[in-house]
């Protein structure tokens, strides 16, 4: 394992080029200055990685899931593991240590709604783009028509872009829109937490859509929010 703690420039450069050549459409750094993960602590920085979803499957969404939707989004979650698997394996051929984190995750029946760390925390402080009201991730370049995942390590990276306040303003559509009611919030926050009930959401869909997947994946908030463009 590498004892260096110097920003390595020209491998963080190679991860991006890497990350892009794989399928991720946006690549972020940061610094998290904790790690999420009390056994590692030194695994404070992340790789935040995004993949743009189909405008096409969007549009399928009405007011309720679709089967195809519910398709795309397990593809898009498969495409973003397998990247972070890859990245992850080039950290660590560099000597660091490197955790790559599902695009989908959770700590368990006991804790559901958290998962190692939050994607769009990582991606906020990236520079990506911002927590709406919704409590989605909003990139700067997509809107909410991402997924993502993250790779936790301790190879020093550095933000290339810098961080993008609330760029909601007024807008209430997905709050109006949202057929389970569990967007509440009034300002958006790095981690959504303050704004949007994930259980309520959750237990919305596997009540009304069971017949879709899992009943858990919606997309309607996506599909209205104005910054997608759609």
């Amino acid at each position: 394992m590498s004892n260096t703690l110097l920003f390595q420039p020209a491998l963080q450069e190679q991860l991006k080029c890497l990350a892009l050549e794989l399928g991720a459409d946006l690549v972020g750094f940061c610094d998290l200055l904790h790690s999420p993960i009390a056994e590692l602590p030194n695994l404070h920085y992340a790789v935040s990685l995004a993949v743009k979803l189909s405008d096409a499957v969007l549009k399928t969404i009405d007011g309720a899931p679709s089967f195809v939707y519910f398709q795309h989004y397990r593809t898009a979650n498969t495409l973003l593991d397998n990247v972070a698997f890859r990245l992850s394996r080039k950290i660590e051929d560099a000597g660091f240590s490197a955790l790559p984190v599902a695009a989908s995750q959770s700590l368990g029946k006991n804790n559901p709604y958290r998962g190692v760390v939050a994607h769009k925390t990582a991606a906020c402080l990236s520079g990506l783009g911002f927590v709406g009201k919704s409590g989605l991730f909003l990139s700067e370049k997509y809107g909410g028509k991402v997924r993502l995942a993250t790779v936790l390590t301790d190879l020093p990276l550095q933000n290339e872009l810098p961080v993008i306040e609330n760029g909601c303003g007024d807008c209430q559509i997905c709050r109006n829109a949202c057929p389970a009611g569990a967007i509440y919030g009034e300002k958006p926050t790095t981690d959504g937490e303050r704004n949007f009930d994930a259980e309520k959401c959750s237990k919305y869909m596997k009540e009304h859509f069971q017949d879709v997947g899992r009943g858990s994946v919606c997309g309607v908030c996506i599909k209205v929010c104005p910054k997608n463009k759609l």
